[in-house]
C-alpha cells in the first residue's frame, strides 16, 4: 500500500458530497489515519481535522431531523 499524501487527503475529503458513500467511508478512514500518524506535521493534522470536523457537522445537519435526538 502505498503511503497517504496528507494533501490528496485533505483534497479528498473536500469530495465527501460529490463522491458514493463507500467512497466517502474510505476518503474519511485515510483523514483518521493521517490523524493518527506522529509523523504527518501538526499544521497538515489540524488542516485535515478541520475539514473533516467540518464535514461531519454537514452531515449530522442533513441526516438529523427535528425529531430525532442525540
Amino acid at each position: 500500500m502505498t503511503p497517504l499524501s496528507p494533501q490528496n487527503v485533505y483534497e479528498n475529503l473536500d469530495l465527501l458530497e460529490q463522491v458514493d458513500v463507500s467512497q466517502s467511508a474510505d476518503y474519511r478512514e485515510q483523514a483518521q489515519e493521517i490523524l493518527a500518524d506522529p509523523d504527518v506535521s501538526m499544521t497538515w493534522r489540524q488542516a485535515i481535522a478541520d475539514r473533516l470536523r467540518q464535514a461531519n457537522l454537514l452531515l449530522a445537519n442533513r441526516t438529523v431531523t427535528s425529531g430525532d435526538s442525540y
